[in-house]
């Protein structure tokens, strides 16, 4: 199966991050993202982002999802993520972070609009140059 293909886990995935997104603490910007995080042992870890006062506090959904699941013990470079559904592009922070962990082949879903179809990227498309020591 190729991994751009909209299936019914990748749809499943984009209504986890949707559902998420309604739990994201945003009352500064009001704009509220959520992240669905298909992990190699086949669980989803969830996220939303959480805003705060000093705005460099705040933390994104797909970083919020990334390290929970870290700290569950679920995701590691030898544990990478499958595939992630979010309800907005991941910002370059998060997509740096990303690649700590994933391949430039990692799937991510971007949900539409209403009425419009999600978009596929692979982690390369959007981050062509991660940073590396």
């Amino acid at each position: 199966m190729p991994n751009n293909q909209l299936t019914a886990q990748v749809q499943e995935l984009l209504e986890q991050a949707q559902n998420a997104a309604k739990r994201a603490y945003a009352p500064y910007s009001h704009f509220q993202v959520g992240a669905a995080l298909l992990l190699a042992d086949g669980s989803v870890s969830l996220g939303c982002n959480v805003e705060n006062a000093s705005y460099g506090a705040t933390m994104c959904a797909e970083r919020v999802a990334l390290f929970a699941a870290c700290a569950a013990g679920k995701l590691s470079p030898q544990q990478p993520p499958q595939i992630l559904a979010v309800t907005a592009l991941p910002c370059a922070l998060c997509l740096q972070v990303l690649a700590e962990f994933a391949g430039p082949d990692l799937s991510i879903w971007v949900a539409g609009a209403e009425g419009e179809q999600p978009q596929h990227f692979c982690l390369k498309d959007l981050l062509p140059h991660t940073f590396k020591l």
